[in-house]
């Protein structure tokens, strides 16, 4: 791994742990992590705050309380869509 890309996931680390509480407070978000963008169905390199949402949808139909930022404190964020997630025995 190289270093730039440590140091990303160092910080992207850093601002789940200041962050993750209040993301998981918001409407529709299911958990909170660290990884990679995705794009159209494909990863891209770029280290982000992953949020994972039961069903995206769009800004408009959210209440403002519940949208989530493109970045936090200069980490951005990737809202994924991931459905209902339960524990596994």
């Amino acid at each position: 791994m190289n270093g730039e890309l440590q140091a990303a996931q160092v910080r992207a680390q850093a601002v789940k742990r200041a962050h993750a509480a209040s993301l998981m407070q918001k409407a529709n978000v299911v958990g909170v992590g660290v990884g990679v963008r995705q794009r159209g169905g494909a990863q891209t390199n770029e280290v982000v705050l992953v949020v994972m949402v039961r069903r995206k949808q769009p800004i408009e139909d959210l209440a403002p309380q519940d949208v989530i930022p493109t970045s936090l404190d200069g980490v951005p964020v990737d809202v994924q869509e991931v459905g209902a997630l339960s524990a596994q025995a």
